[in-house]
């Protein structure tokens, strides 16, 4: 696959690699994330970070506590140290308990978000997933269920905004569509 192989170039040539997979919900970010952490395992000890455990909720998932967290994230895994985040609790609509990370040669993040500015100067390399919106939309109630598609509905402003002001799928090196 070409884009492995890519992968494989940039990170050889990037201490401590950190790739991003970004784009909007149901694009199938969390399935890229996992082929690539496998493919990309065969040379480096991976660790995947998923956004949606670091999310604040429905309301205000793109805040300060998923920016500190990359940056925490970020931070630590180039400087090869154990850190810990907090994660999300949905049903209890509050963070929880921290989880630890150990390090690893490479990090992957994946979800929305996840290559937003902040990161941006630590990654080796951004992946932009795009997905047509009601395809998406379809996809993660299939998923998780119709319970959520009021929030969901919110969720696809806040989403859609948050790339506005970040210009994500500009700035990725890599643009797939599913």
């Amino acid at each position: 696959m070409e884009l492995i192989d890519a992968l494989f170039d940039l990170c050889k040539t990037t201490p401590r690699p950190i790739i991003a997979i970004d784009g909007p919900a149901g694009a199938g970010k969390t399935t890229l994330a996992e082929h690539l952490s496998v493919a990309l395992s065969l040379r480096y000890k991976t660790t995947t970070i998923h956004m949606d455990s670091l999310y604040h909720g429905w309301s205000t998932p793109f805040d300060h506590h998923l920016k500190d967290a990359l940056v925490k994230a970020a931070t630590s895994h180039k400087k090869a140290i154990a850190y810990s985040l907090p994660q999300f609790n949905w049903s209890r609509n509050e963070f929880g308990e921290e989880q630890a990370v150990r390090p690893s040669e490479l990090l992957i993040l994946e979800g929305v978000g996840a290559s937003q500015s902040i990161i941006r100067p630590y990654l080796a390399a951004s992946i932009w997933i795009e997905v047509e919106p009601k395809k998406g939309l379809e996809r993660v109630l299939l998923r998780d269920g119709q319970a959520i598609s009021n929030e969901m509905a919110k969720w696809l402003e806040l989403q859609e905004q948050h790339f506005s002001e970040e210009e994500s799928e500009k700035s990725a090196d890599f643009l797939l569509t599913t």
